[in-house]
C-alpha cells in the first residue's frame, strides 16, 4: 500500500486554530488509557489531576504562579519564531535572569523595596539578553545553527549557577544545601492575598502580553518580523535587515526568560537554588505553539501548562505516580499538535497497492 503527503493548495485557516483544541482531545483521550494501563481508576485519576489543582483559592493562586513564568518566557519566543529564529535555550536566558537579580538582591538588599525590585528586574532582563545575544552574535556573525548554540548555552547557564550556589553565594547557614539565604523582604515580590502566593508579577505578564500583541501586529518593526519569517527573499527585496530580525527576535526571547527568572527568585522560591528553572524554558516552547503564538492564545495556553504541573504534582501525592506524569503529558500534547500541523499543510493520498517486480 502507498501512501503520500500532498501539499494543500490552501491550507485552512480554521484548521489552524481548531488543532492546538483538538489535540487537547486527543491527549484527555490518550491519558484516559494511560491511567487505565496503569491500573488506576481513569475517573478519579482525571478528577486528581485537572480537578484537585482548582478546588481551593490556593490551588488557582498556584496555577496563576506556575503560569507566570511559562507565559513570560512564550511571550518572548513567539516574537523569534515568527521571524524563524529558532531560540530553543529560553531556559538558559531564565537562568542567567536568575543568577543576575540574586547578585543584585544579595548585594544591595538595602535599598527601598520598590528601588531594589527595578533593579531586580532589569538586571534579570538584562542577564537574558546577554546570554541570548551570544547566540545572536554567532548566528549573524558566523552563521552558526541557533538551535544548537542557545541547547548548548543551557548547560552552561546550568554549571554556572551549580558554581554560584555551591562556591560564592552558597547559604553558610544552610546545612550544606546547594543554595543562596532566603532573601531580604525589599527583594521579594509582594503577593495579592494573604496565605496566597500568586504575586504582582501577574500584573507584569499581562502587561507585556498587551505590549507584545501591538509590536507584532501594530508596529512597522514586527511587520519586518513577519516578512522575514515568511521569507527571506521577500524581506531583502523590501530592504529589511534579516539580521536585525535576528537581533530582535533572540533579545526578546531573552529579555522575558530573564524577567521571569527574576519572577522565579524574587516570587516563590525566595532564594536561589541549583534547581530554580523547573523546566519551564522549555516547556515554553509548547506554551508558545499551542497558543498559535498569538498573546491571547498564550494566555491561555500558559494556564493549560501550568495545570498539568500541578497534575503531575497531585498523581505523586494521591496516586503514587511519578510527577514527571505532567510531561508525560506535555508531549503528548506537542506530538499531536506538530501531527495536525503537519495535516493543515498536507493531505494524505492513498495511490495503491505497490506490485512486486519478477
Amino acid at each position: 500500500m502507498m501512501l503520500k503527503f500532498e501539499k494543500r493548495p490552501v491550507a485552512s485557516q480554521a484548521m489552524r486554530y481548531l488543532s492546538p483544541l483538538l489535540s487537547m482531545v486527543l491527549t484527555l483521550a490518550c491519558g484516559f488509557i494511560m491511567f487505565a494501563l496503569l491500573g488506576k481508576d481513569p475517573i478519579k485519576s482525571f478528577e486528581i489531576f485537572f480537578i484537585n489543582p482548582l478546588k481551593t483559592s490556593y490551588g488557582v493562586s498556584e496555577l496563576f504562579l506556575k503560569a507566570i513564568p511559562l507565559i513570560l518566557i512564550a511571550t518572548g519566543l513567539s516574537i523569534g519564531f515568527r521571524a524563524n529564529v529558532w531560540n530553543i535555550g529560553a531556559e538558559g536566558q531564565f537562568i542567567l535572569g536568575a543568577i543576575a537579580a540574586t547578585g543584585v538582591a544579595l548585594h544591595f538588599d538595602d535599598h527601598p523595596r520598590i528601588l531594589l525590585l527595578t533593579e531586580m528586574a532589569i538586571a534579570g532582563m538584562l542577564g537574558g539578553m546577554v546570554w541570548a545575544a551570544i547566540t545572536a552574535f554567532l548566528k549573524t556573525r558566523f552563521n552558526a545553527n541557533e538551535i544548537l548554540v542557545s541547547l548548548m548555552l543551557v548547560y552552561v547557564a546550568q554549571y554556572l549557577a551549580d558554581w554560584f550556589v555551591h562556591g560564592p553565594w552558597k547559604d553558610p547557614d544552610g546545612f550544606g544545601f546547594p543554595q543562596t539565604v532566603i532573601f531580604s523582604e525589599n527583594a521579594i515580590l509582594p503577593t495579592f492575598f494573604e496565605g496566597l502566593r500568586v504575586n504582582i508579577s501577574l500584573l507584569g505578564a499581562l502587561l507585556f502580553l498587551v505590549i507584545a500583541y501591538f509590536f507584532i501586529f501594530k508596529s512597522f518593526t514586527g511587520f519586518k518580523i513577519l516578512v522575514s519569517g515568511y521569507s527571506k527573499a521577500a524581506a531583502r527585496y523590501a530592504g529589511f535587515s534579516i539580521n536585525g530580525s535576528v537581533w530582535i527576535g533572540l533579545l526578546a526571547g531573552g529579555a522575558m526568560a530573564g524577567i521571569a527568572g527574576m519572577s522565579e527568585v524574587s516570587g516563590p522560591a525566595n532564594q536561589l537554588t541549583a534547581h530554580i528553572s523547573n523546566g519551564y524554558g522549555f516547556a515554553a516552547i509548547i506554551v508558545a505553539y499551542v497558543g498559535r503564538l498569538h498573546p491571547v492564545g498564550i494566555f491561555f495556553s500558559g494556564l493549560l501548562m501550568a495545570l498539568l504541573y500541578l497534575g503531575g504534582e497531585q498523581a505523586q501525592f494521591y496516586l503514587n505516580l511519578p510527577s514527571s506524569i505532567g510531561q508525560i503529558f506535555q508531549g503528548m500534547l506537542l506530538f499531536f499538535l506538530l501531527g495536525f500541523d503537519i495535516l493543515v499543510q498536507y493531505r494524505i493520498r492513498y495511490t495503491g497497492f505497490m506490485r512486486k517486480e519478477a
